[in-house]
């Protein structure tokens, strides 16, 4: 086995360059119908996909989320700028983390920026975001390439023609403990999660009881 190291670090530094990721000018101020928001999503997340005939977005998957509370109801049985936005983050949360946890994570995001009567709506939640990831791009392509090198010294001993197979094998590794290790901070994180944390409206809730009794 023969592999061009420093071509392969190459195709992954240009994968990770290359994420794509929905902008918020190309999301509609319209509503879309249920084949109007697969057709979006398709169009505008083919490049995640990791085969041709794989599916980011299906009715099944619209009706489960909403039928979760992940997602609000459509109203006339069409969904908002808003309501894409809330399944574009569900897209990515899916990959990682249970619906449970999903809905755990996102259910006080739609409690108080859904449809809110400020500028800070769901478009805010989601440019926020969008920036902050943008921004961490350079920071995890040198987190790549450092763990790429700790990968290939890795093996010293091994037998000439199994080196180059075991560095890979050691970069995977490496990679998936980086994905194992974040993925149950995650999880500890919102399992510490207090009340007044997950649900917004019960802090506001305590408030006012607090005014009504002075």
């Amino acid at each position: 086995m023969t592999v061009d190291t420093k071509e392969m670090l190459n195709k992954i530094l240009d994968v990770v360059s290359g994420i794509d990721y929905v902008k918020p000018e190309d999301i509609p101020d319209i509503d879309l119908y249920m084949d109007q928001v697969t057709t979006f999503m398709e169009n505008h997340l083919a490049s995640t996909k990791r085969h041709e005939d794989d599916k980011i977005l299906t009715k099944t998957m619209i009706n489960n989320y909403a039928k979760n509370r992940l997602l609000p109801p459509p109203e006339k049985k069409r969904y908002s700028r808003e309501h894409l936005l809330i399944m574009i983050f569900i897209y990515y949360f899916k990959n990682i983390l249970s619906i449970n946890d999903i809905q755990k994570l996102f259910g006080p995001i739609t409690e108080k920026y859904f449809k809110s009567d400020t500028d800070r709506d769901m478009n805010y939640i989601y440019s926020e975001v969008l920036d902050m990831e943008k921004s961490h791009i350079e920071y995890l392509k040198k987190e790549l390439v450092r763990g790429y090198h700790v990968a290939e010294n890795t093996f010293p001993d091994a037998d000439p023609e199994d080196q180059e197979f075991l560095e890979i094998f050691s970069y995977i590794c490496l990679l998936s403990f980086d994905v194992y290790a974040k993925k149950m901070l995650i999880e500890r994180i919102l399992d510490g999660m207090t009340p007044d944390m997950k649900d917004p409206s019960s802090s506001k809730e305590k408030g006012k009881k607090a005014k009504e009794k002075t």
